[in-house]
């Protein structure tokens, strides 16, 4: 007879292939038609608000990989939130105004010369709107939820005219100002840049030694002694004002073939090695304190005027000379020591990087051009004592990816120094998820200098600045209040479009413009402080958002960049930090740790990755991931990550067949009258559930993926499930230990899918479409487990037993090569027991748990193998093999007997 019909096998419709390309795009259509996002909030509505602050991608460009990590962390932390009944809205951003969407216009054909600025400004929204479209589709495929129909946009007026009145309370707290100071700025571009616009590259430059001869040297040094001097940016010469020493280092004077120099004495034997003077012809002459050479005064080595020796604190003796060549209107330490001195802050080179009428000879020519003529000229005068070149980090436009200059402009600052306390306060009142961010953090704003915040291009928010006709700066918070007015209803594209006259208030009067002329501020507003400004842009201006925010999570590169900012902004205008806590990852590498990029044909598209394996395979890629360090993505690595996927996908498989005759509401066994097996189950389980609680507090997903691998493979394959398939498979329908078994594998496969929810949105999401009896429409609308109390002494008692079962699982596998036996129910097993445990208080059938047909405890086993716990001897099973169940019976109605199935098998057919 065939017993097939008799056995209780597995019944689902959910399908062990995923078919993700096609059912995600099919399940996010019908998630918007029911609007699933809004039921989500409705559902928590008037509970404790929790605002994850989406920081705005630049909308330029096809999304990354680093995009895909970034918003689906983000999209993790939100959607546990809301299942833990938060409410928790996602008001996703992007960045709009800035170089890159010129330059990308440029690129395409626009011709920037041949229209106005308003329609060049025009051409740069209809730009940013089509990358916005894709980038928004981009990040919906990848099952982000939000507020895809409402995003806060930089470029929009009411963002506009929020981000003007943050610049207007900076003012009223005399927090903005102008002036004449050196810059970082970029030729390239013809802008200036902010710190947070730098990156560090390696750079060869010319290193030279010259020598700042002595005309006047106030007693303390004769004339014609030369002050040596060290630096890589010969073309910073011509700006030379003054030479620094430190005031407390000692410095030699010395005299070589005729002429004497002074160099720190610490610098002194690496200065004769690197211009290569022989030591033994070197005669010391003279040693003083640097002090004693303050207001001495040398020739510039190239123009007819003289260099002041000042003193400077800067000074050290690291590299060089100790002698500082010093040109205020091209470095910082140079530029306050300028000011102290009374010092001309003069900077001879345009916006081009090319030498104005001031460098005299060198006028038209590019500073790095330059270098090579200045040098020659320093030759030629004898004050040249050597060349070099050097390779070192020098800061590049982090766009062009070309060196910047430092260079004195009249910019628009926003002081640091003057709130620099209250914002280093504020980064330590803020909660980090790693300590040493917060350390970076706040070295960052210890150091950080003034902020320039103003940018010499037509795409961004204008500075709402006006000037009268004397040249006056006017700087008024009414006159501001009234741009932001302006903006709010016209959009800012007026400022180019009116005259100034009609940009000011009705009647507005000047002393410096006794004509009633004015003029406009023509620079724009650092897109950094765009991006700074969201806080009070987006957090405060809608109502269902909290100030400050819960929660910034980016890049790491954003301690430097909208994390900072940010909290300058606000703590500038309101006090306090814009965030209660700050999260950072890292970058996103290929799977030999080396950055993406075309030309290496290393780079991974996530459109692409959805196309071929789905976006949950991105989203398990990401739970896999160690962010807060630089994470990596290959083919194999997504190959790997789709294994699991699988083992996943097969074992919610097997729990939905298992238990579709199960009705949770009438069938399911009180715990305390369940087998000890199942109730070992029960806390097994209650402990993952507590642990992936915790996980999602810290944000720790590849434990939670790695512990999630464990429990699947450990607890549920390789044990109960296999073990449980003698039952589930065997027994009659309602018999008390396959129900028994039912109502753990019931819970595990509800509150298991509720917990991966968060990150295995659209899988998830198919698992409760197939799970009986479950109520809510969607799993996104359930709430995560609660957490449990644990049985550790149960929990512990069954470890142990379960270090004795791999004793017997590995006796098996050895019988099995050695053709003892088969499959293991062709096994008999004699064990000795544990120590400090008895098998009778397992409460349970030994055999099913050794997954055998027959099990006998010994005293000892001398002809038995001893293992790590107890000594195992197997043989083949006795008796005959059951056709149901398989099992070995020596039963007498099976073993020589007319049946061909087990009394225990013979039962269940015979009630059906």
């Amino acid at each position: 007879m065939d017993y097939k019909d008799t056995l209780l096998m597995p019944k689902t419709k959910f399908k062990m292939r995923g078919g993700l390309i096609n059912k995600e795009p099919e399940m996010q259509k019908k998630w918007q038609e029911d609007k699933l996002y809004e039921k989500k909030l409705k559902l928590n509505e008037g509970n404790t608000p929790y605002v994850l602050h989406d920081g705005p991608p630049y909308a330029n460009g096809a999304l990354h990989m680093g995009h895909a990590l970034n918003k689906i962390i983000k999209d993790i932390i939100i959607r546990n939130k809301q299942m833990r009944g938060y409410y928790a809205p996602y008001v996703p951003g992007w960045d709009t105004h800035g170089l890159p969407i010129e330059q990308a216009l440029t690129n395409k054909g626009v011709d920037r010369k041949s229209m106005t600025t308003e329609e060049f400004r025009n051409k740069c929204i209809e730009f940013a709107n089509t990358q916005i479209d894709h980038q928004r589709e981009g990040f919906k495929r990848m099952g982000i939820d939000g507020e895809w129909d409402n995003p806060y946009l930089t470029y929009k007026p009411e963002f506009e005219a929020a981000q003007v009145r943050v610049l207007k309370d900076m003012v009223e707290k005399g927090l903005i100002y102008k002036g004449k100071k050196p810059i970082y700025w970029s030729p390239v571009n013809e802008s200036s840049l902010a710190e947070a616009e730098l990156e560090y590259k390696d750079k060869r430059s010319p290193s030279i030694y010259v020598g700042f001869e002595v005309e006047d040297g106030k007693g303390a040094v004769d004339k014609g002694v030369q002050l040596v001097i060290w630096t890589t940016t010969p073309w910073t010469i011509p700006a030379n004002q003054a030479v620094a020493v430190h005031p407390e280092l000692n410095y030699v004077q010395f005299g070589y073939e005729g002429k004497e120099y002074i160099v720190a004495e610490d610098l002194l034997d690496h200065f004769l090695e690197e211009v290569d003077f022989d030591k033994d012809k070197v005669t010391r002459t003279k040693e003083f304190k640097g002090e004693s050479l303050e207001y001495v005064t040398t020739s510039h080595p190239l123009f007819d005027r003289t260099s002041l020796v000042v003193l400077g604190d800067h000074v050290t003796t690291d590299a060089g000379t100790g002698c500082v060549h010093t040109a205020p209107g091209h470095g910082d330490d140079d530029f306050v020591l300028g000011q102290k001195y009374d010092l001309e802050v003069l900077s001879p080179v345009d916006d081009k990087g090319v030498f104005t009428d001031e460098a005299g000879k060198y006028s038209g020519l590019f500073y790095d051009e330059a270098n090579k003529v200045i040098t020659e000229d320093l030759e030629a005068s004898g004050t040249l004592l050597k060349l070099n070149f050097y390779t070192h980090s020098y800061p590049h436009d982090w766009r062009s990816k070309t060196p910047v200059i430092f260079r004195a402009t009249p910019q628009w600052f926003a002081s640091i120094k003057n709130v620099r306390e209250d914002i280093l306060q504020a980064v330590m009142d803020t909660k980090f998820q790693v300590p040493w961010n917060q350390k970076r953090m706040y070295n960052m704003i210890k150091n950080r200098g003034d902020w320039v915040i103003s940018r010499q291009r037509v795409w961004g928010v204008p500075l709402p600045f006006f000037y009268a006709e004397n040249g006056q700066e006017i700087v008024d918070t009414d006159v501001i209040e009234h741009v932001a007015q302006l903006f709010e209803t016209h959009g800012s594209n007026i400022w180019f479009e009116w005259d100034a006259k009609d940009l000011l208030p009705e009647g507005y009067t000047h002393e410096g413009s006794p004509n009633g002329e004015f003029t406009k501020e023509m620079d724009i507003m650092d897109v950094w402080f765009d991006s700074g400004s969201t806080h009070r842009g987006v957090l405060a201006t809608r109502d269902y958002l909290t100030y400050p925010a819960d929660l910034y999570f980016e890049g790491s590169d954003q301690y430097r960049g909208w994390f900072n900012s940010s909290i300058i902004t606000s703590v500038a205008t309101k006090g306090i930090a814009p965030y209660k806590e700050l999260l950072s990852h890292g970058f996103v590498m290929d799977g030999e740790g080396k950055k993406m990029s075309k030309s290496l044909g290393n780079v991974i598209l996530p459109e692409k990755v959805m196309k071929q394996m789905g976006a949950d395979i991105i989203r398990l890629w990401v739970m896999s991931s160690d962010f807060e360090e630089d994470v990596r993505i290959s083919d194999d690595i997504l190959k790997q990550v789709s294994e699991v996927y699988r083992k996943v996908r097969n074992t919610f498989r097997f729990l939905l067949g298992n238990v579709a005759d199960f009705n949770p509401n009438e069938d399911a066994v009180a715990y305390e009258d369940m087998k000890e097996v199942d109730q070992f189950m029960m806390q097994r389980f209650n402990e993952m559930v507590n642990l992936m609680r915790g996980c999602y507090d810290r944000y720790d997903y590849v434990s939670m993926y790695q512990s999630l691998q464990n429990f699947i493979n450990v607890d549920l394959s390789n044990f109960y499930l296999d073990y449980g398939k003698d039952i589930l498979y065997i027994e009659n329908e309602d018999a008390h230990i396959r129900r028994s078994m039912q109502t753990v594998l019931y819970r595990i496969l509800t509150e298991l899918n509720r917990l991966l929810a968060p990150v295995l949105v659209h899988t998830a999401e198919e698992i409760h479409q197939h799970t009986p009896y479950v109520e809510k429409e969607s799993v996104h609308l359930e709430y995560l487990p609660e957490e449990a109390e644990v049985d550790t002494a149960l929990v512990e008692k069954w470890k142990h037993f379960m270090d004795v079962r791999d004793d017997v699982l590995k006796a098996l596998e050895e019988a099995r090569n050695e053709k003892v036996i088969g499959k293991s129910l062709e096994a008999k097993v004699q064990v000795t027991e544990p120590e400090g445990m008895s098998y009778d208080e397992i409460n349970g059938a030994l055999t099913q748990l050794f997954i055998v047909s027959q099990v006998e405890v010994v005293d000892s086993l001398p002809d038995g193998k001893r293992y790590d716990h107890i000594s195992v001897k197997v043989e083949h099973a006795e008796g005959t093999r059951c056709e149901r169940c398989w099992n070995y019976s020596t039963a007498e109605s099976i073993h020589g007997g007319d049946d061909d199935i087990c009394p225990r098998c013979r039962e269940v057919v015979d009630q059906m």
